[in-house]
């Protein structure tokens, strides 16, 4: 059923109402006005309330051109602060949008201008820095064309914004999850699915407990109270993007979510990408790909056929799925695609070479006085720079370089999937220089009491800054030692991901961690002032891991 039948048109913006051809954009210009409030807001016919802007969800679409400059003037209808980070966008560390790191934030009432030149195109968007506003709905897609002629040929585009919503407060499930971790997971495995043979050992099902792990903790925060949206569209209401057989389609993807990382297809139809967080690649052709929480894609697709297609966003952890139709004429459907089984986590995921049981005396098995479980290095030795706190659940003793894995559970599909050394930059990277120096970040956590960080620290620890001097070229290696899949983001910066391609490595502002894995970015700090950086998965940002990267010296500060 198309959005008209259900009489709910005037709660999307036009770019997002089913069945609408080539809607060019809802806000553009040189100055744009945005209000932020309170709105009701219905998916699967329950109605809630959304934090929103101008009214919408998804939030209107922002249209700009590479070489304008941008002023945004935002009004605060809350009864509380808030604010807007534009996440992507290369812009003064001032207009950067997050309270208590580059603005005080935006009172209930007032009003802040954004001003800043805008000097990149591609697929971006925009989202609150404030509480957990962005889970109730404070966000919205931004498209910004080239100056120059787009090396991306297509007739007509869409943008699709996949989000989560819950009928739950984000505080309850804030609470829940520290309550119980595993409140949300209805997938555990069970003692006849054990003696059925599925998944597990039983000796590999005893070393999970021991460990106080499930194999299934895959997402936090699951289809149990998630419904999966496109386009602030739920599964029933079936958002329709329309084409003409033989067009080339844009679909620039954006996943807004708080909590949910998808798995993305289109049955029948291969998708070929050709920009990844709003950077230019080499295309390449898949059937699927994972997209986490903050990333962006965009994909060439080409249906000859005047039939419909279903677009699948699954959950990572298969609890839940975003479904919309692209279709000639409106009110076409496809069949849907059943939920498939669920993944289970293996001993890969935990930095172990294979998935045999594990020996805990070469893992360096050890319980502190307090209760926190390290699972060490050989020998006792540590991770350098990682504080041993309660918030350390484990550090993975051997962990891989997995920026050639598709995603958790699509190693064995059966069809092309995309992984981060597909992509190869278009143009040559900008900075040419060998990194000066390695920054190794362990990304660190505690399932068990709901703590997450960086280097065993939590943010409201007042842990030290990273510092980088103005201009110097670094590698970051990005080690996760939870068995947690991580996106992390860099505000005001692109970095190139270490992938096997040098001199046109993909630059990226957010990366995906595997568990018991690695990724290396070469990251040049040309963006002087104080940025957040941060796991994207909200309640993980909220619950410690964050911390300011901050670069100097500033404009004017004479050295």
């Amino acid at each position: 059923m198309g959005v008209a039948g259900l009489g709910l048109s005037g709660l999307f913006p036009a770019w997002a109402q089913s069945g609408t051809p080539g809607i060019r954009p809802e806000l553009s210009g040189e100055t744009i006005a945005l209000e932020i409030g309170r709105t009701p807001f219905t998916v699967g016919g329950r109605t809630g309330h959304a934090v929103t802007m101008n009214g919408t969800l998804p939030a209107p679409l922002i249209r700009l051109r590479e070489g304008q400059d941008a002023r945004i003037a935002v009004t605060n209808t809350l009864d509380e602060d808030s604010s807007v980070h534009w996440h992507g966008l290369l812009l003064p560390f001032q207009m950067d949008g997050v309270p208590g790191i580059s603005f005080p934030g935006i009172r209930p009432g007032e009003t802040f201008t954004y001003e800043f030149p805008v000097i990149q195109a591609g697929t971006y968007w925009y989202h609150s820095h404030s509480g957990l506003q962005e889970a109730m709905g404070h966000f919205g897609p931004i498209v910004i064309d080239p100056a120059r002629p787009d090396p991306v040929h297509h007739d007509r585009e869409h943008v699709i914004v996949f989000s989560d919503w819950s009928f739950m407060h984000p505080h309850r499930i804030m609470q829940r999850l520290k309550q119980s971790p595993d409140y949300f997971n209805r997938q555990q495995q069970t003692l006849a699915g054990l003696l059925a043979g599925e998944g597990q050992t039983l000796q590999q099902r005893l070393t999970w407990a021991g460990m106080r792990m499930m194999p299934s903790d895959i997402a936090d925060v699951t289809g149990a109270t998630y419904t999966y949206l496109i386009n602030g569209h739920g599964p029933q209401e079936n958002w329709t993007g329309l084409f003409r057989p033989g067009e080339r389609v844009r679909l620039r993807m954006i996943n807004a979510s708080a909590m949910s990382i998808m798995n993305v297809r289109i049955p029948g139809l291969p998708m070929t990408v050709v920009n990844a967080d709003g950077e230019n690649v080499r295309p390449v052709t898949v059937d699927e790909l994972q997209i986490s929480v903050a990333e962006t894609y965009d994909v060439i697709v080409t249906p000859a056929e005047d039939r419909a297609y279903t677009l699948v966003g699954e959950s990572i952890d298969r609890s839940g799925m975003a479904r919309a139709t692209l279709a000639p004429r409106p009110d076409m459907e496809a069949p849907v695609p059943s939920l498939r089984e669920r993944p289970t986590l293996t001993m890969r995921d935990m930095g172990m070479a294979d998935d045999g049981a594990m020996d805990h005396a070469a893992m360096g098995h050890d319980m502190s006085g307090d209760g926190a479980m390290e699972h060490g290095m050989r020998d006792g030795e540590r991770a350098p720079g990682v504080a041993l706190t309660p918030g350390v659940e484990m550090v993975v003793p051997m962990p891989q370089d997995r920026t050639g894995d598709p995603g958790l559970g699509l190693d064995a599909v059966g069809h092309r999937v995309l992984t981060y050394t597909d992509l190869v930059a278009l143009a040559p990277n900008p900075d040419p220089r060998p990194p000066s120096r390695e920054l190794e970040i362990h990304l660190t956590g505690n399932m068990e009491r709901y703590m997450w960080s960086f280097d065993g620290r939590r943010f409201s620890e007042q842990i030290e800054p990273f510092r980088f001097a103005r201009n110097e070229r670094v590698r970051v290696k990005l080690v996760n030692d939870t068995m947690m899949t991580h996106p992390i983001h860099l505000h005001g910066h692109f970095f190139e991901v270490v992938n096997g391609h040098p001199g046109r490595h993909p630059r990226k502002h957010t990366v995906n961690v595997l568990p018991g894995g690695f990724v290396r970015f070469d990251f040049t700090a040309d963006a002087p002032g104080d940025w957040a950086f941060h796991c994207h998965l909200m309640m993980h940002m909220h619950a410690g891991m964050f911390n300011i990267v901050t670069v100097r010296p500033l404009d004017g500060d004479g050295a």
